[in-house]
């Protein structure tokens, strides 16, 4: 994607995910002793998630072996869904996003897999279709020998939200 349409980009964010068709999930319960968000500031920390499928179903499996790259960036684009889930759970309207800060996202692939970046920007990617200029962020993706509930993949993030 240019940076130049990003940057022209002002539609709601709301409006976005109703023209992509997306729905947002009902956020389950924490699997831990552990919230969802926590604010401080006008920083909002929000915990991980794995990839909820329409159904209520995770995803799982191992990259490498059980999924592929794309299968993946799916998967990393259901976090992002259910993160924006979050957010406006949180938030009650999307438009008070000012950025997204930084996303960690983190691979769960055989030792030989190389492609989590490629895997994260299904994640990376829909910030910036939902949010433009505002999705654009810094982030790590990380390799790991496995993760909760055999998730293929997990992501958090750090938002800021105007005062």
């Amino acid at each position: 994607m240019q940076l130049f349409a990003i940057v022209a980009f002002s539609q709601i964010p709301e409006e976005v995910l109703t023209a992509k068709g997306i729905t947002l999930p009902s956020i389950p319960a924490s699997i831990g002793t552990y919230t969802s968000i926590v604010r401080s500031g006008n920083l909002l920390y929000l915990s991980g998630r794995g990839p909820l499928q329409a159904n209520g179903k995770y995803i799982t499996g191992k990259l490498g072996k059980d999924l592929n790259t794309e299968q993946g960036y799916a998967a990393a684009r259901l976090c992002a869904i259910a993160q924006i889930a979050v957010l406006k759970t949180e938030l009650g309207n999307l438009s008070k996003i000012k950025r997204i800060v930084k996303v960690t996202g983190f691979v769960n692939g055989i030792d030989s897999f190389t492609d989590q970046p490629k895997v994260i920007n299904g994640f990376s990617d829909l910030m910036v279709e939902i949010f433009g200029a505002k999705g654009i962020h810094s982030r790590s993706a990380i390799g790991v020998a496995s993760l909760p509930s055999g998730w293929p993949v997990e992501v958090e993030m750090i938002v800021e939200i105007e005062d």
